[in-house]
């Protein structure tokens, strides 16, 4: 974007004038952000910052350039200017943040002050919301040379970002607090980072020890209740990742048959938007584990599974039919197996009527 070259430029004068000089082109360059914000439409309100709709914003291919700068500026600015820092947390989030490797390890320090319980709230969550979009790469952290970038992600950037989620033991808050426990927005950037982390195992030890998946499990009341529900779907996700490897983990071993049925059933009323490119394997293991849990249904359990399967097909269909060829085969299985499901749940139904038809 051209007018984040001229942020750069301006930025790179910055550092290279004298103090009055450099009071002026503060100014200059917060106005050109502020330019930045406008021009392409992003609010800047915190109550927003979590939405889909910030995270559609059209996706350029942008030279690690842009993000370097962006790094260094986060450095210099956050423990001074809190606003400043957040209008840059929030591009970095937007626009997926590609550093260079140089620049990684000071990126991920940067995101762990930012998160850190004295920041201010919405500051916190911008930061969460850029390591949303750094999650691929946070995934892969074993794939870094660098030791001590890797020893800082497992031991200080993992149990950071869950403290967004969990204010101090005592904290009483409003219903409209932005840091109450669940917050659609925010609880969504967070369950897709983990799920992101539970591909990889080397990760597993830490989402258990640092307590993610006890709280994916606390999600589950408020967010598998059949409803359509992008977070039921990431809280399947990551304990179908992670259960088949990791069942000795005590978390794992805590959930009731109940609650795996409730995260199932309302696992199936979304498909998101990049099915084609998830693994084929894990739509069928989320299907056939709901027909594993489907013995326990009740009858308007069924009635709603039945709905949430109906919505999940239709979805599928219409975007297998404005698909391109590659990975057409594999999402035509994955509508027979959803289909099988359907019939079997709908049998099950029936089940119901004919025994009450008895008694």
């Amino acid at each position: 974007m051209r007018n984040l070259d001229v942020c750069r430029k301006i930025y790179s004068r910055v550092r290279l004038s004298e103090q009055n000089d450099a009071l002026v082109s503060w100014v200059a360059l917060q106005s050109t952000l502020d330019f930045v914000f406008g021009t392409a439409n992003i609010s800047r309100d915190p109550s927003y910052m979590c939405d889909d709709e910030q995270s559609s914003w059209e996706r350029i291919s942008y030279s690690s350039e842009n993000f370097d700068w962006m790094v260094d500026y986060l450095d210099f600015i956050y423990s001074i200017d809190h606003e400043a820092a957040y209008g840059i947390l929030l591009l970095l989030g937007i626009m997926g943040v590609c550093c260079s490797p140089t620049k990684q390890h000071l990126f991920i320090e940067r995101l762990i002050s930012c998160m850190d319980s004295n920041m201010p709230t919405y500051l916190r969550h911008a930061a969460l919301r850029a390591a949303h979009s750094a999650r691929e790469e946070i995934a892969s952290i074993y794939a870094i040379d660098d030791a001590r970038l890797r020893d800082i992600v497992l031991t200080k950037f993992s149990p950071t970002i869950l403290s967004i989620l969990c204010p101090h033991p005592g904290t009483i808050l409003a219903n409209d607090d932005p840091d109450r426990f669940f917050n659609h927005g925010r609880d969504l950037c967070y369950l897709e980072l983990v799920f992101a982390l539970a591909k990889n195992s080397d990760w597993y030890p830490h989402l258990s020890g640092d307590r993610h998946i006890d709280w994916c499990i606390s999600m589950i009341p408020t967010y598998c209740n059949s409803d359509i529900s992008q977070h039921a779907f990431y809280i399947a996700g990551i304990l179908l990742r992670i259960a088949p490897e990791q069942m000795s983990v005590t978390s794992l071993g805590s959930i009731t048959e109940q609650q795996c049925w409730d995260v199932m059933r309302s696992a199936l009323s979304y498909i998101p938007d990049d099915f084609r490119n998830r693994p084929y394997f894990e739509l069928l293991v989320l299907v056939d584990s709901t027909k594993k849990y489907m013995q326990i249904a009740s009858k308007s359990d069924l009635e709603q599974l039945i709905t949430n399967v109906d919505i999940f097909l239709e979805t599928l269909e219409w975007r297998l039919a404005r698909a391109e060829m590659q990975g057409l085969e594999q999402g035509e299985g994955i509508t027979i197996a959803v289909k099988e499901l359907r019939t079997a749940a709908s049998n099950m139904l029936e089940s119901f009527g004919q025994q009450s038809l008895v008694l």
